[in-house]
């Protein structure tokens, strides 16, 4: 989906935290139910893709990088006009209040989430590229993302993006640097998101590097303590080996100075 749209927004108020509390208090959002598909296990969490951003992006009292949150306007009383994405990444925002509320006010907040992410299922293709689209524009979310790991079965394309300007979604550029990988830059997270062999991956320009998936830490720390117990080995290894080599030339001068004291013993005797 590539049309660019112009959704009108409702002007959004400056509350500040005690206008919000008095107006909103301990109201949380309703329940909703974990996705019937292994969508976000396989390509979310698995890989530990919420962590890893979360370290990169920093600031965790003010930024939150979470899954399946409610987001609407206020606090509803209702699951209409609530959304629900694989993916959200906001900057600047009270991250407790999110978490008492079990959701994303855009009215307490005074601000739309930066960037929103959603994977490909049977279920939700059809209005992640249509409906959701144009809530999450109308809500005011900055990015936009869709993620098919099998690509264009579910969704146009296996990677797409848009981004916010004056209220009109327009499509982020996604670059293709083999048949297998294609990537997009995301100006709100200063990465690029990647279509690499059908798994998503997240790459910084900055470090040239991706962020590292959770087996691939593991692989890392798996590696350093090889390397370590390695060092180890070959330290004890030389120990054992000096070891050896003190006792060999200690039991050699023993036996040196016991034939030299068999030799004067026998001269002795001989004179």
């Amino acid at each position: 989906m590539t049309t660019a749209a112009v959704i009108p927004s409702p002007r959004l108020p400056s509350p500040s935290h005690t206008e919000a509390s008095e107006s909103v208090g301990v109201a949380r959002f309703p329940d909703f139910p974990p996705r019937d598909d292994m969508m976000n296990p396989r390509y979310l969490h698995d890989p530990g893709h919420q962590p890893a951003l979360r370290r990169h992006l920093g600031n965790p009292d003010t930024t939150i990088v979470l899954g399946e949150v409610p987001i609407a306007w206020d606090v509803a009383g209702t699951r209409a006009g609530v959304r629900v994405p694989d993916l959200l990444v906001a900057f600047g925002v009270r991250h407790a209040r999110i978490l008492d509320q079990q959701g994303y006010s855009i009215r307490e907040q005074g601000k739309a989430p930066d960037f929103v992410l959603e994977i490909a299922s049977d279920t939700t293709a059809r209005r992640d590229e249509t409906v959701k689209w144009a809530d999450y524009a109308a809500f005011g979310v900055g990015e936009y993302w869709l993620f098919d790991p099998d690509w264009g079965q579910r969704y146009a394309t296996g990677l797409s993006g848009w981004t916010l300007v004056e209220g009109r979604y327009e499509p982020v550029p996604i670059r293709r640097h083999a048949r297998e990988q294609h990537y997009g830059y995301s100006a709100a997270l200063g990465l690029y998101l990647c279509w690499e062999y059908g798994q998503l991956r997240w790459y910084d320009p900055a470090t040239q590097s991706y962020l590292l998936t959770y087996d691939e830490q593991q692989d890392g720390r798996i590696a350093e303590r090889d390397a370590r117990l390695s060092e180890q080995g070959r330290r004890i290894a030389a120990e054992v080996q000096a070891d050896l080599e003190r006792d060999a030339r200690i039991a050699a001068e023993a036996e040196a100075q016991r034939l030299r004291d068999e030799i004067a013993r026998l001269r002795g005797d001989a004179g």
